[in-house]
């Protein structure tokens, strides 16, 4: 038996009415909903509930899956200590889980638990629930800093597991939308905050999941939201299923955005294998990509690919650019893999002979020696989308009124501490964020006294 149904479910502890004492009416028609999902959950009688919460434990490169026999949480620090509900876990499915997530090198596992308290992000749907429902065991997982695409296969994976199954089972992905929808909220407003969730909202609506692993790491960021690797886990779990979805509300009355929707499983369709989608668009948009590489980004890929394969390191091609076999310069190659950072290396200052040699050093340092990820390895190498910047002379300034983020990149210094911003960075789009973002990088206070130089670069894709 395969997962009967979904739904997506916001957490605001102020809807359970200990909390809100009364601010619970301004969300009467999400209170609605979440009743209305409660009695058909009721009527599906399901013996698991998978649910995914944002505010479990959470690491950036596994997926953790609460282990143990049963879990107890309350809403003690919303201030409502009577509110409790104990759950027991099903301990069969989730070693079923593990292991299926082991033996295909997933990263996923009941590792690493450092609370067994049920998060809010667990306690708000599982009270409306047990309102209508008990007869149930639970299965919970986390989110983590993993790719979109790897919390859909978890999705898939957890669909897997439940099919082996003969009792009915719900999946339930736990997440509000956007956290800045007005200047007056507790996070402030960006306008990316209602558009992303009128993206989503009209995606649920649709049962569109294809727009759930399109939406960019950026827009999320901007739009400060908690459910939308929810979402992803959610529509993998649906994975070549055909779906009635149903918006059933949305509401943001808070500054922040409540989507309840509902989807039923229909039958088996072979044109809903979202995640294959994204990879054959990926796999065209890279070919494209790489036809249109210049000389010096086909140099970073060639240099990196031979190390990495061979473990050798390349010499200039004698077909390279005379200027840039006899020029000198700081470079920085920048490695992205699923529209996210992989590896970044470079030099402010010349040191090789030519330009060409520090492509060859850094494109092999970024892939293999940034500290903050592991090697680039063999599997990696064909998905990578590179960048090299050639800078240009740097010079030293004394006011934030000199810089500008999209033209000019920016060097901090102070003591022994230090850090290098490059320009035109996805995210940073003001000189205070510029500022922020480089002395954060160098551990470097506001309030200390620092040396600014700033710097162009020509950047080559």
């Amino acid at each position: 038996m395969s997962i009967n149904a979904a739904f997506v479910l916001p957490h605001p502890p102020l809807i359970i009415p200990a909390v809100g004492r009364g601010e619970q009416t301004r969300i009467s028609k999400t209170i609605q909903a979440y009743q209305e999902v409660a009695r058909r959950i009721k009527a599906i009688r399901p013996a698991i509930i998978i649910l995914s919460s944002p505010h479990a434990i959470m690491y950036s490169d596994y997926i953790h899956i609460s282990p143990g026999k049963k879990a107890q949480g309350s809403f003690s620090k919303f201030g409502a200590a009577d509110v409790q509900i104990t759950v027991d876990y099903d301990q069969t499915f989730v070693q079923d889980l593990c292991l299926q997530a082991k033996a295909l090198g997933f990263p996923a596992g009941t590792l690493g638990e450092r609370s067994p308290a049920l998060d809010h992000g667990s306690l708000v749907p599982l009270y409306f629930i047990n309102q209508e429902y008990t007869d149930y065991k639970l299965v919970r997982v986390s989110l983590s800093g993993l790719s979109l695409l790897s919390h859909y296969q978890l999705g898939k994976i957890i669909q897997q597991v439940a099919e082996k199954r003969s009792e009915n089972s719900v999946f339930i992905a736990s997440g509000d939308l956007s956290h800045k929808l007005k200047e007056n909220g507790p996070y402030g407003f960006h306008p990316e905050g209602p558009r992303f969730d009128q993206d989503m909202t009209q995606a649920m609506e649709n049962a569109d999941f294809m727009r759930f692993l399109t939406c960019s790491e950026q827009c999320s960021e901007q739009a400060a939201e908690c459910g939308h690797r929810s979402l992803v886990i959610m529509a993998g779990a649906l994975d070549g299923r055909k779906v009635s979805a149903e918006l059933l509300s949305y509401e943001g009355p808070f500054g922040v955005g409540y989507a309840i929707a509902a989807f039923k499983v229909i039958e088996k369709d072979s044109s809903r294998h979202f995640d294959q989608m994204v990879l054959q668009a990926e796999q065209k948009t890279l070919v494209d990509q790489k036809n249109a590489e210049d000389s010096l980004v086909r140099l970073a890929r060639l240099a990196l690919e031979t190390y990495v394969l061979s473990k050798k390191t390349i010499s200039p091609p004698s077909t390279f650019p005379q200027e840039l076999t006899n020029e000198r310069a700081g470079v920085f190659v920048s490695l992205k893999l699923n529209q996210r950072l992989r590896g970044c290396i470079g030099t402010t200052q010349p040191t090789t002979s030519s330009i060409a040699e520090e492509i060859i050093q850094n494109a092999i340092s970024a892939g293999t020696h940034d500290p903050r990820f592991d090697p680039v390895s063999v599997d990696d190498l064909s998905r990578i989308v590179y960048s090299v910047d050639v800078l240009k002379p740097t010079e030293s300034i004394s006011s934030i009124d000199e810089l500008d983020p999209k033209r000019y990149g920016i060097i901090v210094r102070h003591q022994h501490r230090q850090a290098l911003l490059l320009p035109n960075l996805e995210g940073i789009d003001t000189v205070q964020e510029q500022l922020q973002v480089v002395l954060r990088k160098a551990g470097i206070k506001e309030t200390e006294s620092y040396t600014m130089e700033r710097f162009e670069v020509v950047r080559h894709f």
